[in-house]
């Protein structure tokens, strides 16, 4: 059955990820366009993430469950969906203000404050995905099945940014979490993936946040 130790993965880089910009938002010198640019691609990069991770369960994830989960499902899927929508709401809010800000750096604590906002919800629906939709799908789902919301992950997130997205989500992970998540891929893959990842969100880290190694808060 479905082994998900790589979605807690997931959640510690996104937690990580949003804890931190509204901070760095504020960082941000009024009428700094070259960092608000070095930061508003960064958090446009987190909300990218974010909306394919969910989209993936949305198509994924919820009618399985439904179908296979009786009872337990169905009390808790909805409340999974709903908090996606507020989520989705909240995403929404950040994108609208986000372009603007990246090219002026006017309006960053309005930003920041969006962000406070979709972090709150966000925060709250991994905690409860992780206690109560997780155990379900390692009793209904096969392996198979929960590699393809990954798969669709790598099918909707651009190449240029892979190796980045998984060094966001490795660099808090469990290193036998990484080598699962890597068994299926060819050899060469499985050698020089985690090192390339590493390097990029590293580099991507100390260009972002002033540092290779940004507090891991994930947890």
């Amino acid at each position: 059955m479905a082994d998900t130790r790589d979605m807690y993965m997931a959640h510690a880089g996104l937690r990580r990820e949003f804890r931190l910009l509204p901070d760095l938002i504020r960082s941000v010198a009024p009428g700094d366009t070259r960092r608000a640019e070095v930061v508003g691609a960064h958090a446009a990069l987190v909300c990218a993430v974010l909306h394919q991770h969910h989209g993936g369960e949305d198509l994924l994830l919820w009618p399985r469950l439904v179908e296979r989960g009786g009872a337990e499902a169905a009390t808790i899927v909805p409340t999974m969906e709903q908090q996606h929508q507020a989520i989705e709401d909240g995403h929404t809010e950040v994108t609208g203000l986000l372009d603007h800000w990246r090219s002026t750096a006017q309006g960053g604590e309005g930003l920041a404050d969006a962000f406070e906002r979709l972090t709150t919800a966000l925060v709250e629906h991994m905690a409860l995905e992780e206690k109560e939709i997780l155990p379900l799908v390692e009793k209904h789902l096969t392996q198979k099945e929960w590699h393809q919301l990954a798969e669709h992950g790598t099918a909707v997130t651009p190449k240029k940014d892979m190796a980045l997205v998984f060094g966001m989500a490795m660099y808090e992970g469990d290193p036998e979490v990484v080598k699962a998540v890597l068994a299926a891929a060819p050899l060469p893959v499985r050698l020089l993936a985690p090192a390339m990842a590493r390097r990029q969100y590293a580099a991507h880290a100390k260009r972002v946040h002033g540092t290779a190694t940004p507090p891991r808060i994930g947890a």
